[in-house]
């Protein structure tokens, strides 16, 4: 699903050289469940970023299914976005005073889907992750939990090949979290490549694979092991 080649990310600020990554070599399975974890700083933020097509990189290759991506423009890589990745963010990113049902739609109307279908996919969609009874509430009349649940709900209606999870439980109590994690678990097992970015090993740990990346570089690419009960 991913193979990444000798991929680097430079930047340029205030005149200064900053090498964000160093030649990474990465490559996910379609079905996997991987964790890329590293702390502030580390360049799992700009990997995320190239992983989910938000940007290019400096030098290197990136095939997602198949198709080179990291020579593509924004146009073309809006519409890999659409098609192939579901995002789901620490900030949840959802339009505060619009309903439930309107967030779930919007990538749908980027991807030119009718009205009808629309409302019938965002309906599934909240259903199936236990917001069937909210979907005319607004962002601001939800707790921490259903914001990042109908987040899941968006990213889930265009039925996306990829997951991708920016610190997903960073603004919620652990009880939530753990709840929003389970759903994760449920995703995996359909099927989904889910890929989760974090610095907490907690949340890490629900991966069966864990990618460290420290320094703009990868230090450890190994299966997580879980304690015997």
């Amino acid at each position: 699903m991913i193979r990444m080649e000798d991929l680097s990310k430079v930047y340029q600020m205030d005149g200064v050289r900053v090498e964000a990554l160093r030649d990474i070599t990465l490559g996910i399975a379609a079905g996997e469940y991987v964790s890329i974890m590293g702390p502030s700083g580390s360049g799992k933020s700009t990997l995320m970023n190239l992983v989910g097509c938000l940007d290019t990189p400096t030098a290197g290759t990136y095939a997602l299914d198949g198709v080179e991506v990291s020579g593509m423009d924004d146009d073309q890589l809006a519409a890999v976005r659409n098609r192939k990745i579901g995002f789901v963010f620490q900030t949840f990113n959802l339009l505060g005073r619009s309903p439930a049902l309107h967030n779930v739609e919007l990538p749908m109307l980027y991807a030119g889907v009718g009205r009808d279908e629309r409302r019938e996919r965002a309906l599934r969609s909240l259903e199936s992750v236990g917001l069937g009874h909210r979907v005319h509430h607004k962002p601001t009349e939800m707790s921490g939990g259903e914001r990042q649940r109908v987040a899941i709900a968006r990213a889930l209606v265009n039925d996306p090949a990829i997951i991708l999870a920016d610190e997903p439980t960073g603004n919620l109590d652990s009880r939530t979290g753990a709840e929003i994690m389970e759903i994760f678990g449920r995703l995996s097992d359909s099927g989904k490549t889910v890929i989760l970015v974090t610095h907490d090993q907690n949340v890490g740990q629900h991966a069966r694979r864990m990618v460290r990346i420290l320094d703009g570089a990868i230090v450890a690419d190994e299966p997580v092991r879980r304690e015997k009960r």
